[in-house]
């Protein structure tokens, strides 16, 4: 996976739940970042944000880092992987308690020149 042309870009420990940012991760994968950047800019969900920001950070390293040029750029890799989960309690009736899971993502971009897939 660790080609020379392809950059990466991480964005660890983000409070939104894995299943909720994959739903966002899907609709841009084997895009165009331009194309990429368009879909989330306009997507109604509160984790496009995160997302667009990882891709940003992706792009500026292969541009800073790599010396590619931004507008050659697809996304080939582009996943969320569970990060660690918060537990906390709500009481309930009768003295009891139930457990509230507050879930993390780490959201990874790969990007690198061709055409789009």
């Amino acid at each position: 996976m660790a080609n020379n042309n392809e950059v990466r870009a991480t964005a660890k420990y983000v409070r939104m739940a894995p299943r909720k940012v994959r739903m966002v991760v899907d609709q841009i994968r084997n895009k165009s970042v331009e194309k990429a950047l368009e879909v989330l800019q306009f997507s109604p969900r509160a984790a496009a944000e995160p997302v667009a920001k990882t891709l940003r950070s992706a792009v500026a390293n292969a541009e800073n880092n790599n010396g590619l040029r931004a507008d050659s750029l697809v996304i080939k890799y582009a996943y969320v992987d569970e990060g660690p989960t918060l537990k906390r309690i709500r009481p309930r009736a009768k003295g009891s308690a139930s457990r509230i899971n507050k879930r993390t993502s780490h959201i990874t971009i790969v990007v690198a020149p061709g055409k789009e897939a």
